[in-house]
């Protein structure tokens, strides 16, 4: 608990020294920056001895735009779906400055290694590159990876192997309710991934769809809980689903187009002025309808 404790506060303290020179730090603390830049706090402390040690720290004052520092004690899977296994590392350019007194150049510099923690790095960037979905032991990812699948499912990713990825999905389920097995953790983690993950405006017109297609297969391969439960959480993503559809409509009316002009009986398209430099030099007035 010390070290996750330390590890935070560390983390805080050069958040503070980063601050922009403008920004007064006399009534600056520790819990005012956590609430004003730290988006997202996790600490996995497993009690096994061959188990995960980790915690991660999101900071971030812009939705689903941040920087993300995992610190990593032992993590025993560490990606969710190939296309995201990759890893720079960083260990030769460490050493580099530590041991060597020159500096990089364009012809003298360490050789850092990119891996995919997927297995077979030529396999993973093919499915990076096509757009496919590929993973395995889904009941070692946090939460299953069942909301990542989804994501990539609306976001026109395929399966790189229908039939063996479907029968993964029972397995995503199962480890999604095991590490959130109340209805309002269920709650929280659903509205907070899509606070997150659907930020740009087309993703925006993605989350209906997103709710109804979790939906389905939490539907379909959920094996794990008792009939009330399941039926409870199924209302709960179906309820999300409706909350989005109502916010949609509710913005779509509210985006009235501008009024219609009228003249002698005759209706005109609306005009709007712009100004523009014409070829005669001088600034002139132009509409477009």
């Amino acid at each position: 608990m010390r070290n996750f404790d330390r590890v935070k506060s560390a983390v805080l303290s050069s958040l503070y020294e980063m601050l922009p020179d403008g920004v007064s730090r006399k009534r600056m603390s520790t819990c005012s920056l956590k609430e004003a830049y730290v988006s997202k706090m996790v600490k996995v402390n497993s009690s096994n001895n061959d188990g995960d040690r980790w915690s991660l720290i999101s900071l971030g004052n812009s939705r689903g735009r941040g920087v993300e520092l995992k610190f990593v004690d032992s993590m025993r899977r560490q990606f969710e779906f190939s296309v995201d296994s990759f890893q720079i590392i960083l260990d030769s350019l460490l050493l580099f400055y530590e041991c060597s007194e020159l500096p990089i150049s364009e012809n003298f510099y360490p050789t850092v290694v990119g891996e995919s923690f997927y297995g077979d790095f030529q396999e993973a960037l093919y499915h990076l590159h096509k757009k496919l979905i590929s993973t395995r032991h889904p009941e070692e990812i946090r939460g299953g990876g069942l909301l990542k699948y989804c994501n990539l499912l609306v976001k026109n990713y395929k399966p790189a192997s229908p039939d063996y990825i479907k029968s993964l999905q029972k397995y995503m389920c199962s480890r999604f309710f095991i590490d959130f097995p109340d209805i309002n953790q269920q709650r929280g983690k659903l509205e907070n991934y899509l606070w997150n993950h659907f930020v740009e405006p087309e993703e925006e017109a993605l989350k209906h769809q997103y709710l109804m297609l979790l939906h389905d297969v939490v539907e379909e391969s959920t094996v794990c809980l008792m009939g009330h439960e399941r039926r409870q959480t199924l209302q709960l993503i179906k309820s999300l689903a409706w909350q989005v559809l109502y916010q949609d409509q509710q913005r779509i009316m509210t985006q009235q187009p501008p009024p219609l002009m009228y003249a002698n009986g005759i209706v005109y398209a609306p005009i709007i002025q712009t100004s523009c430099y014409c070829t005669c030099n001088t600034w002139m007035s132009c509409s477009s309808s």
